[in-house]
């Protein structure tokens, strides 16, 4: 794991220095801080987004793991995170999408990358897809 705790560091430290431009050129990249469910500590990790409106959404893959991410733990027990996209931060709030509206946008998501379907395949859970959206000032 500390090799992708590496790659990670790596990847935000560069998407930091270069306001989000990175080597993900085919997925819009975003870096989330999440405050640890346990530990309270900050956590940061970078993942790609879906653009919806003045949302954006996050997909808890995991890459088709039998758990979910540890990000995503962490949003659910404090849904108050910080996002940064391109040269911008921003305050937000985790949803976790349920029901109908999970669905259409989970088949908007898998339309555009595909890769999901070969994640969600793989394990029984479903995937959550989650939206942050920008809290008030």
């Amino acid at each position: 794991m500390s090799d992708q705790n590496e790659y990670n560091r790596k990847l935000i430290e560069d998407f930091r220095a270069n306001k989000g431009a990175g080597p993900f050129a085919d997925r819009p990249l975003l870096l989330l801080t999440t405050t640890g469910a346990r530990s309270g500590l900050r956590r940061t990790m970078p993942m790609m987004y879906v653009p919806d409106g003045d949302r954006l959404l996050v997909i808890a893959s995991n890459a088709g793991a039998r758990a979910h991410p540890d990000w995503y733990r962490n949003l659910l027990a404090h849904p108050e995170v910080t996002v940064e996209v391109g040269a911008d931060s921003l305050d937000a709030s985790g949803v976790v999408l349920e029901g109908m509206e999970r669905q259409q946008l989970w088949d908007r998501i898998v339309a555009s990358y595909p890769f999901f379907i070969e994640h969600q395949a793989k394990i029984t859970r479903e995937i959550p897809v989650i939206a942050l959206e920008r809290r008030s000032q």
